[in-house]
């Protein structure tokens, strides 16, 4: 009987624990994201700390600031120099001249109709040509362009306070090597502090190596595509253009490939390469970005991941659809390395329960 009230107490303080992140997410967002920056700054951040001019080593707070302006500069750069590229593009992509691009690839759509109606029953006055011309009107217009860039000018107000909000707080962190970690004792109770910096510890070197191994998977991705498109011929800031958007989009789990593929295949027509014909630079762009995407499949994620996630395929797409439905984009980004650091608590501290053991018996 009195291990009733202790339980209760337990289910209370969760709830008041999950009421609270709920209730105030985005603040916790702000913080998760300003550790997750911490955790890859600071290498840089420890190696600036040991130079040393005239006998004295750098001060921790110059250190920090220059890790963060670092981290700005790296990732910010990208985005600030491919946001221009991608807005000239969608303006171009509205002014496409519908009826001859159809005109282009008319040949290719008649043997596709003629392989429908005789092989698989299709209505003889089906016309897949009207089908698609209508399709394209009603999603490459202007109305629908203008649209986009007016929702994406209405979040950046948004964008701006989160992003000082985090680069704010990730000074901090990176600066107080351990402040993170203090907030976090500090709301534990003292009984559980050395599983919890247990805990910590195998979150920090788990987290580090999931990053580095998308970093590294991005710049694969972002260099292959890059390169072949450019030995075939196009414009050099139109093949960066599209290894970008293959590179960064990639981190998203399932979707993002294909999102990659669609955008850097409609960059690819907006860039043609001499008198290839638009059939052509189909097979070329988008042929490129599928052979890029079957080497990360086949050949980049089992090197790089196979000692971070350490889960069955069919357990990681659960997950990622969970978290998509919760979370949208956002939620399936941060999808696996979020469940990892819940197994790693989990193991630390419900080891007992026969489906922990089951969820992390490979950690």
């Amino acid at each position: 009987m009195n291990s009733i009230p202790k339980y209760l107490i337990w289910i209370a303080t969760l709830a008041a624990i999950v009421f609270g992140v709920w209730y105030f997410s985005d603040i916790v967002l702000y913080i998760i994201a300003a550790a997750l920056i911490n955790i890859v700054m600071s290498p840089l951040m420890d190696r600036l700390c040991r130079i040393r001019v005239r006998n004295r080593t750098m001060p921790r707070w110059l250190a920090a600031l220059l890790s963060l302006v670092t981290f700005v500069l790296v990732f910010g750069g990208v985005f600030v120099s491919l946001i221009p590229l991608l807005f000239s593009k969608f303006n171009e992509l509205s002014k496409i001249d519908i009826s001859t691009l159809a005109d282009n690839i008319d040949e290719p759509l008649k043997n596709i109709q003629h392989f429908l109606i005789e092989k698989l029953g299709v209505a003889a006055d089906f016309s897949i040509t009207e089908a698609l011309l209508t399709s394209f009107k009603e999603i490459l217009n202007i109305g629908t362009i203008n649209s986009l860039l007016t929702s994406a000018v209405s979040m950046i107000g948004n964008t701006a306070i989160a992003l000082f909000s985090i680069l704010f707080i990730s000074f901090f962190f990176i600066k107080e090597k351990n402040l993170f970690r203090n907030i976090v004792l500090l709301l534990s109770p003292r009984k559980y502090e050395e599983n919890i910096n247990r805990a910590l510890d195998s979150v920090q070197h788990l987290l580090k190596r999931y990053f580095t191994g998308i970093l590294m998977e991005s710049t694969i991705m972002f260099t292959f595509v890059s390169v072949v498109l450019t030995i075939c011929g196009m414009d050099a800031s139109d093949a960066l253009t599209i290894g970008t958007v293959v590179g960064v989009l990639n981190v998203i789990p399932y979707i993002g490939p294909l999102i990659g593929w669609c955008l850097g295949v409609m960059i690819g027509l907006l860039s043609p390469i001499g008198t290839i014909s638009v059939l052509g630079m189909l097979l070329i762009v988008g042929g490129t970005i599928m052979t890029a995407q079957a080497i990360d499949n086949f050949v980049l994620q089992p090197v790089l991941y196979s000692n971070s996630v350490h889960a069955h395929p069919l357990e990681i797409f659960l997950v990622i659809l969970i978290a998509g439905s919760v979370g949208g984009v956002l939620g399936m980004l941060f999808a696996i390395p979020s469940y990892n650091v819940l197994r790693v608590f989990a193991k630390e501290f419900f080891n007992n329960i026969r489906v922990v053991q089951k969820l992390t018996e490979k950690m």
